[in-house]
């Protein structure tokens, strides 16, 4: 499975402006005929708290119908973050993945806002847990401050082989990124696809390059370079099955211990 994580140096709050962004990348991207393209949290506004001047209603969305009508030209699928207007609630924060006929095929609503940023003061939190299939395997789906709490991923890797996490991670705190990845890979014995973006945002935070594909046994994946955002990985899911049966440390878990503490 090749992918393509897409470290968009992301306009603050400017929708146009990062298509155009976009539309240049996945033209050079295109060439690689990639299976699968994985861009950052709120992709065409950056994490802003803005959440009710810029949330889309889903079925009307321009920013799904955008990606959807790339992912069907490229014929492969796409994840991408978006803000979404929930019914009589606060908008959520999603990630979206479209597949090569450009259908939506799931979304995820951040289970976990950064309460120390204030997002929970703008945005709902999501409910459930989501993932897709690809090819026979399933690929969950999570949210930057998500990766903070191992259980979300633990619950996941049930039936997952893979997790994407989409991000925007600050600079200042771009060490506890990798070690967590590298944490959730070897907890889960799953590949860990992080995602984030680079630049500055409109709160003046900075964002360095650190997007990475780590695999269920812990190892930095290698990349391939293909423009200045964007590498390509080559991976293959079933290697998470083989981790699995080769040193099966699920099996060994105690839930029934702290379940209730959780």
């Amino acid at each position: 499975m090749k992918i393509v994580l897409v470290s968009l140096d992301q306009a603050w709050e400017n929708k146009n402006e990062n298509q155009l962004k976009i539309c240049k990348e996945l033209q050079l991207i295109g060439a690689y005929h990639p299976d699968l393209i994985v861009f950052p949290e709120m992709t065409l506004t950056g994490f802003t708290m803005n959440s009710l001047e810029f949330a889309e209603y889903k079925e009307k969305s321009p920013t799904v119908h955008f990606f959807s009508e790339y992912a069907k030209k490229m014929n492969c699928y796409i994840v991408f973050g978006v803000i979404l207007q929930t019914d009589g609630k606060l908008p959520t924060n999603n990630l979206i993945v479209v597949n090569a006929e450009g259908e939506l095929v799931a979304q995820y609503a951040k289970i976990h806002p950064f309460s120390y940023s204030g997002e929970n003061e703008y945005y709902s939190k999501g409910e459930k847990l989501s993932s897709f299939q690809y090819n026979g395997h399933k690929i969950g789906l999570s949210i930057c401050y998500d990766l903070r709490f191992p259980e979300l991923f633990q619950a996941l890797s049930k039936d997952c082989d893979a997790i994407i996490v989409i991000a925007n991670w600050p600079k200042k705190r771009s060490a506890h990124w990798t070690a967590l990845l590298l944490a959730r890979a070897i907890e889960t014995q799953s590949y860990m696809i992080g995602v984030n973006r680079t630049g500055i945002d409109g709160n003046n935070l900075e964002y360095e390059e650190s997007s990475l594909v780590i695999s269920p046994n812990g190892e930095n994946v290698k990349s391939l370079f293909l423009t200045e955002y964007s590498n390509m990985y080559d991976i293959d899911l079933l290697v998470a099955n083989d981790i699995r049966r080769l040193f099966p440390v699920k099996r060994d878990r105690q839930i029934e211990m702290y379940k209730d503490i959780l």
